[in-house]
């Protein structure tokens, strides 16, 4: 027990939580103050959860990367635990507005894309390191939101925005969900340079 609590610590996992839930606490009362609609519009889910999987994503590595490496711990099941509780976690806060005058969902919608956006940050944590790792979900979901594309190809390039039933996005937020898993898993996050 005292481990994992070392563990979290270590990841700022704390913060991280409680920066997550107070941003999604400010767009829910923003949209419920200043919408008449109950059902949240799909840009302001996918903008919410582009920001609530950053927020979080700065969790996937310690201060010191390389020191984690010479833990003799059985590391890929440890990160492959640690995006799974992340994902769950984060898809728990929007789902808890499901009750409540403004609610962001439908489920199936978030679970596309928190599993989508996770895996394209842990594939973003792999090359260039987890406290960038937000420029690339969050980029793709802010240009998904406002630029959503029709069809087939505005389908796999705008996942994030379509809706919740559209099977290309599903299988495009699917194979980014399990690269990230198994890459990361496998990989870590990149090692950087003592100095950076």
């Amino acid at each position: 027990m005292i481990y994992i609590q070392l563990y979290l610590r270590s990841r700022r996992v704390p913060l991280a939580l409680a920066v997550a839930a107070g941003a999604a606490v400010v767009l829910w009362t923003l949209w419920l103050t200043l919408s008449t609609e109950s059902r949240v519009a799909t840009s302001m889910v996918v903008l919410t959860v582009g920001l609530l999987v950053s927020a979080v994503s700065t969790t996937l590595a310690a201060p010191d990367e390389n020191l984690d490496r010479t833990a003799s711990r059985r590391w890929p099941w440890w990160r492959a635990a640690h995006l799974l509780a992340a994902v769950a976690v984060v898809m728990l806060i929007p789902l808890a507005t499901l009750m409540t005058g403004a609610q962001f969902g439908p489920a199936t919608l978030l679970l596309r894309d928190v599993a989508g956006l996770f895996g394209l940050t842990a594939l973003a944590a792999t090359v260039v390191g987890a406290a960038r790792s937000w420029f690339v979900p969050l980029g793709w979901a802010v240009i998904a939101a406002l630029f959503p594309q029709p069809g087939l190809w505005g389908a796999l390039a705008t996942w994030p925005s379509q809706p919740h039933g559209n099977r290309p996005a599903a299988v495009v937020a699917a194979a980014f969900a399990v690269a990230g898993l198994v890459t990361y898993a496998l990989a870590g996050p990149a090692r950087r340079e003592p100095a950076e």
